[in-house]
């Protein structure tokens, strides 16, 4: 840790000498983030939702979660390319593999990647430290509280962060200038700053804030035995001080638990009821278009939380590629990207995700698809015996291909004869019988075999 701590208070050194001028900008992001415009005009009355409330609504969190746990299981692998085959193939680095292996030393790989992309949902942000040895080599990163950090660009237009104390990431006070080398800053949709990423919250701010006043109001609704409030009516005019009396009285001994119990009224007293309209109890109706726009602001296929019911299609695999294509793959793509810059790898390498770990397919459908590849010699027989976890086999390890197919070219230099179909000159014999050394003739097999098991 104190080499980390001594490479960024060198560089902030640097940066004091050169004089710079920094200057905040619009920072919307943050561990507590603030949902100030969750609906039209909300920033002109003062009303907001806070990230913290959003997440209680069971959709928000489950959108979060699932998109955060699909990219963290994961596998992620250190990939070379071979500029021999021309492909790109797992490969170890002693400078690379352990940081990409293990990020930190309290998170597993799983855990860091969730957490990097439940703040980037959830605040817009991602922040990651990274820690140097004296090499000057990415040993740790340190994912960042997105509320500690802040970041500052230079009259030059060099991008530095300001960060809080951190303990945990060894960042034992404030430190007013990091330069943007030593982290990795990853955003939602930058709608206001290219340095300011805007979470799906700020669109999905009101369907949750909806969806939980919802279920807030059926709660206390059920709560009063499904009772609906009511009206105590008097013949004449009364005073206020005895309509909040009668009002009280009625609260405490006819409402909630005690609801149901016989109540005698004098003085032409009446209570009526109010009643419930058939729009106005729909409930459930509006709570599923607060979960599907919920859904819609984070791309989550709804099935995929249990909103609505779940498509016909028989295909596991085609609702995978749907929900990658529309949901993850942007952020895993950004994820990588980012992983390989901020490492600082060669170009010979790059960070990827394995695919494999999300697209799984069922046993009947992967045992055709490997099938398929063996035979049209994409997969050589090992590579397909490797998607069931099966050892290589003696000759398993080039592709095959049956010997009546013909490259395009010796078929092009056939159509290219007069007539392409006219036999080759001279005889060809129609069969070849092996000659037999004059030492055996005569000899029956089993004398030959015999003599050469003597010799």
């Amino acid at each position: 840790m104190a080499t980390k701590a001594m490479s960024v208070f060198r560089a902030i050194a640097i940066a004091a000498r050169r004089n710079l001028t920094l200057s905040g900008v619009d920072d919307r992001g943050g561990w507590r983030t603030i949902i100030r415009e969750s609906f039209m005009g909300a920033f002109q009355r003062d009303v907001s939702i806070s990230a913290d409330i959003a997440l209680q609504n069971p959709t928000v969190y489950a959108c979060v979660t699932q998109i955060a746990g699909d990219i963290g299981k994961l596998g992620l692998r250190l990939t070379e390319y071979d500029t021999e085959d021309e492909i790109w193939i797992e490969s170890q680095s002693a400078a690379f593999s352990p940081v990409i292996r293990k990020p930190n030393r309290y998170q597993t790989r799983q855990k860091f990647i969730e957490q990097w992309i439940i703040s980037k949902l959830i605040h817009g942000n991602s922040y990651i430290l990274k820690q140097r040895d004296l090499r000057k080599m990415v040993v740790a990163l340190y994912p960042l509280d997105p509320n500690r950090c802040r970041p500052l660009v230079s009259d030059s237009g060099q991008v530095f962060y300001a960060l809080n104390s951190d303990y945990l990431s060894g960042l034992e006070r404030d430190i007013p200038a990091v330069p943007a080398s030593e982290i990795i800053h990853d955003t939602m949709e930058c709608l206001f700053h290219p340095l300011v990423g805007v979470p799906p919250l700020f669109a999905g701010g009101l369907p949750a804030s909806q969806g939980l006043d919802i279920q807030k109001g059926s709660s206390s609704f059920f709560a009063n035995n499904m009772q609906p409030g009511g009206i105590l009516l008097a013949p004449g005019n009364i005073s206020d001080a005895t309509a909040l009396k009668l009002k009280t009285y009625w609260e405490e001994n006819y409402t909630g638990k005690n609801a149901g119990r016989i109540a005698v009224l004098g003085d032409n007293l009446k209570y009526e009821p109010l009643r419930q309209t058939a729009v106005d109890s729909q409930l459930i109706e509006q709570l599923k278009w607060t979960d599907e726009k919920i859904c819609s602001v984070f791309k989550v296929p709804p099935y995929k939380v249990y909103v609505g019911e779940m498509p016909t299609y028989n295909n596991s695999e085609v609702l995978d590629r749907i929900y990658y294509s529309g949901c993850l793959q942007r952020l895993i793509e950004a994820v990588e990207a980012l992983l390989d810059e901020g490492l600082n790898l060669p170009d010979k390498y790059y960070p990827e995700f394995d695919l494999d770990d999300l697209m799984r397919m069922d046993t009947s459908l992967k045992m055709k698809t490997a099938a398929d590849a063996v035979g049209a010699a994409i997969y050589s027989p090992d590579e397909g015996r490797k998607k069931f976890n099966l050892p290589r086999v003696a000759g398993g390890n080039t592709p095959y291909m049956q010997q009546q197919n013909y490259s395009l070219a010796a078929l092009a230099k056939r159509d290219a004869k007069a007539d392409p179909f006219e036999k080759a000159s001279g005889a060809t014999p129609t069969s070849v019988s092996p000659q037999m050394p004059e030492a055996h003739a005569g000899r029956s097999l089993a004398e030959q075999l015999a003599e050469e098991l003597a010799a």
